[in-house]
């Protein structure tokens, strides 16, 4: 009896693991933008935002030509009330022409690049 008992247990609890999963993962929303007007030559901040992910398992890298940027910051991950995640990271750098500023984004869901483009 308590093999039954401890088999319908584990199996009611994988199925619930795995609902929960398929109802709560949630793909971050991404922007990646400038803190200034896009300028080349001129110095700026390079910003990557996160949004609206579940679960919170998020991994962010701004890069530069394939090469993470150097000096950069995050904010503390946050959520909102329906547990989606939020978090920004950022990194000084100056656009040069020619060159590729892109933010990789790994998360549970996949992983993504998403390429900043200047205003010019």
């Amino acid at each position: 009896m308590k093999g039954i008992v401890v088999t319908l247990v584990l199996l009611v609890c994988v199925d619930l693991g795995v609902s929960i999963k398929e109802r709560n993962e949630q793909a971050p929303k991404v922007q990646v933008y400038s803190r200034l007007p896009g300028t080349l030559g001129k110095e700026n901040t390079l910003i990557c935002h996160t949004s609206g992910f579940h679960p919170p398992e998020i991994s962010i890298k701004l890069l530069k030509n394939g090469n993470e940027l150097a000096g950069g910051g995050q904010t503390d991950l946050a959520f909102e009330e329906s547990w989606h995640y939020h978090l920004t990271k950022h990194a000084p750098f100056t656009p040069e022409k020619g060159e590729s500023y892109t933010c990789v984004v790994t998360h549970t869901t996949g992983t993504k690049t998403y390429t900043w483009e200047p205003d010019m």
